[in-house]
């Protein structure tokens, strides 16, 4: 379902507060998977739901209207409501929806998971913009809905809720001079290298399997399975290895276009972001990696090339 925003929804979004975008991007995230979960306006047409500002940083209870049409939903307006008033709406709905990976359901579910998203990716592009711009203007727009939609189809799976809430923010990552913005100067991908990488490694499976036939069954090869899906590159330049998501399980893991066996991270999305927005906001603390800055560009010092260490500062907290 694709989700439309008024440009003027968009504009009161930005005057009500610093997380009231991000609120709204989920939520769109929301709609498309549950075109119903708003409630009777009053008005012909239009549903509500209300938004936890809680769930967010910098960002009031929200009252969000929608129109829905058989293959669109358009958010036509956008206003905060009395804080008294109890959040309805896309909490409630949002512990109720269900995305069929073969996870089991978590009570927390969805809103939990689209706050957790917003708040660490909110955190780690407004360290960005103060402290490394030149990183921030690498960062794409946010993908539509209907991006969104087209990968699914193509993949023949649902992408996770943490996921789609991240693309909805942000599309990839071009790399500030070079280095991407996340630990190890990874990079996130741009959705066309999502598809090319995991038709590639879909593909490189097949051969496998074919092989496979003829193997015994300790002998066999899984390089790759369908549920994986690419989000994470080496670097904005070098898609030869990188981290997946596992639609099945929720954990991250470890790619590599020369099929060595996968490894897996026991990070999930969400804490994998959360702990680059903690080295961020707390440097001296970090201890995977050390961010820091050669000129307007974030720079990791565990990927540094030796050559550019005496232009790299650390950064402070």
């Amino acid at each position: 379902m694709n989700v439309e925003i008024d440009p003027l929804v968009r504009d009161t979004a930005a005057q009500l507060g610093g997380g009231v975008p991000y609120a709204l991007k989920a939520l769109a995230g929301l709609l498309a998977d549950d075109p119903d979960m708003g409630r009777p306006s009053g008005l012909p047409g239009v549903l509500t739901v209300t938004v936890d500002g809680d769930m967010f940083e910098d960002c009031p209870d929200l009252s969000v209207g929608y129109i829905r049409e058989p293959d669109r939903i358009e958010i036509r307006f956008l206003r905060p409501v009395l804080s008294t008033q109890p959040p309805t709406g896309a909490e409630d709905q949002g512990q109720e929806q269900g995305r069929d990976q073969g996870q089991s359901a978590d009570p927390a579910t969805a809103v939990v998971t689209v706050r957790e998203v917003a708040d660490a990716w909110h955190r780690i592009t407004r360290r960005l913009q103060d402290n490394a711009p030149d990183s921030y203007a690498a960062l794409r727009a946010g993908a539509g809905p209907a991006a969104l939609a087209a990968l699914e189809e193509e993949f023949g799976i649902r992408i996770p809720i943490e996921l789609h809430v991240l693309w909805l923010l942000t599309a990839g990552d071009d790399g500030g001079d070079g280095w991407g913005c996340l630990p190890g100067n990874r990079a996130l991908m741009p959705l066309d290298a999502v598809a090319a990488t995991y038709r590639l490694k879909m593909d490189s499976q097949t051969h496998e399997d074919t092989l496979n036939a003829d193997r015994s069954e300790d002998e066999r090869i899984t390089a790759w399975k369908a549920t994986w899906i690419p989000v994470v590159a080496a670097g904005p330049a070098d898609g030869t290895s990188g981290l997946y998501l596992d639609a099945a399980t929720g954990y991250l893991g470890r790619w590599s276009r020369y099929n060595e066996y996968p490894d897996e991270e026991l990070d999930t999305l969400v804490t994998y972001l959360e702990e680059a927005a903690d080295m961020l906001e707390a440097p001296a603390l970090a201890t995977r990696d050390k961010p820091g800055l050669i000129g307007g560009a974030l720079v990791w010092l565990s990927s540094i090339d030796p050559a550019q260490e005496d232009r790299w500062q650390p950064l402070r907290g």
